[in-house]
């Protein structure tokens, strides 16, 4: 039952982890955003901007977790999926939706971007097409994170 402390702790400490990533995901955003509108560089900006933020994020959330003292011995495995990569990753439930929501809610709101209505209001095409980019992210990112997992068994 250590392993079940352990793991708790574990989840906790990464789960407060993902809660200060947030902030720095938002000011991260916001440093591509300016440095685009500095240098005129409007085409595909959301998408561009929305997929390096999330690809960083998903990396330092990567490199955090391997610090942490996980152990998933003696939990379930099914069809290949840890059971402790299951909890892990349901840390990140809306966890993508809250922070597109908050770079659309800039966007609606820039003046700076206003002269330019595909990336001042994205249309819902624009929208899924950065929500397959981050997919793609994801799927990596979750194939890691269980196999971190079933290497800790």
């Amino acid at each position: 039952m250590q392993n079940q402390s352990t793991n708790a702790e574990s989840l906790a400490e990464f789960r407060r982890f993902l809660a200060g990533q947030k902030d720095t995901m938002k000011a991260h955003y916001h440093e591509l955003l300016a440095g685009d509108l500095s240098q005129q560089n409007w085409d595909g900006l959301f998408e561009r901007n929305v997929l390096e933020v999330m690809k960083k994020a998903y990396a330092d959330a990567f490199r955090y977790l391997l610090t942490l003292p996980f152990d998933s011995s003696g939990l379930p495995v099914y069809i290949g999926v840890s059971e402790l990569a299951k909890q892990i990753l349901g840390l990140y439930d809306g966890y993508t939706d809250e922070f597109l929501a908050y770079v659309l809610d800039k966007h609606h709101s820039s003046n700076a971007l206003s002269n330019f209505p595909g990336e001042h209001k994205p249309d819902y095409a624009y929208v899924n097409q950065v929500k397959h980019g981050i997919a793609e992210f994801w799927r990596e990112f979750a194939l890691n994170i269980n196999a971190f997992c079933l290497e800790r068994g």
